[in-house]
């Protein structure tokens, strides 16, 4: 993956790469903004306009990310990759809790393409180690085409250690000791997700069941002693011991915490946290 010569250096998004370069899919039109509040909520109203699918809304400077329940963050000017990607799935609904994760090896897997050491965690986080990279919000949106998902993204690309918000975050300058080329990357991470999306629509039960075993294969979750906190206050710990056909973590609960010997699965909708038991 291509780095600036200058790590200092935070140069905008170039447009000019990105309309018509052949490396994209042909169907991918980007809409580059220099500031906006929210790639998620301008897909979204693109959407309800009618925006056909593959639409991708891209910011340069993202004022007002989401997260997962409803967490907000802004990063620094010029430091972060932020975009969505508007999609239209023709796969049943039972099989849309499938797209966080989908889109999440997608990225990943295009960041080990550039030599990071990436990996998933479940159900819509990319790590290096145990510290957070990027993350994916995906949203369910009705149109008067039918129903949509917008896919947002959003990679650290450009922030100093001094810079992360928490701790527990990375960025790809802390990583690689020097600034990735934020366009780019955006056309490596759209390519990478595209593919995936294209072959999980097209594949059928056995293209469903590849992915799953790839998933689970990058997952640093699976395998972990973790602590599940769910609504309610109430809370799982066990281990993760699997994804199941519905996109959902497996725990096998431990001894003693009151959920017997049989493994658990749990929706990505139904959970606040997943977390290693030990912190």
């Amino acid at each position: 993956m291509p780095v600036t010569t200058d790590a200092a250096a935070r140069p905008p998004l170039d447009e000019t790469r990105l309309v018509g370069n052949p490396a994209l899919p042909p169907d991918l039109e980007v809409e580059l903004h220099a500031t906006l509040g929210s790639t998620n909520a301008r897909a979204a109203e693109r959407a309800r306009e009618g925006a056909a699918e593959g639409l991708v809304v891209a910011a340069d400077h993202q004022t007002g990310g989401r997260g997962r329940l409803d967490r907000t963050w802004e990063t620094p000017e010029g430091t972060s990759l932020t975009f969505s990607l508007l999609l239209r799935p023709t796969v049943p609904a039972a099989s849309w809790p499938w797209l966080p994760l989908m889109t999440g090896y997608a990225v990943a897997k295009a960041l080990r393409a550039g030599g990071v050491e990436a990996g998933v965690k479940w159900p819509n986080d990319v790590l290096v180690g145990d510290r957070k990279l990027a993350g994916i919000l995906v949203e369910r949106i009705e149109t008067p085409q039918g129903p949509a998902a917008v896919v947002g993204v959003g990679i650290n690309v450009g922030m100093a250690a001094e810079e992360l918000p928490v701790p527990e975050a990375t960025s790809l300058q802390v990583e690689q000791g020097e600034a990735a080329d934020r366009t780019d990357l955006l056309v490596e991470v759209l390519s990478g997700v595209r593919e995936a999306y294209d072959a999980w629509q097209a594949g059928g039960e056995l293209g469903a069941q590849r992915l799953a075993e790839s998933y689970a294969e990058a997952c640093v979750t699976v395998g972990q002693q973790v602590r599940v906190e769910l609504p309610g206050g109430e809370t799982l710990e066990g281990t993760a011991v699997g994804i199941d056909a519905e996109g959902r973590l497996q725990v096998q609960p431990a001894a003693g915490s009151g959920g017997g010997e049989q493994v658990r699965a749990v929706g990505a909708g139904d959970v606040r946290h997943v977390r290693p038991a030990s912190s």
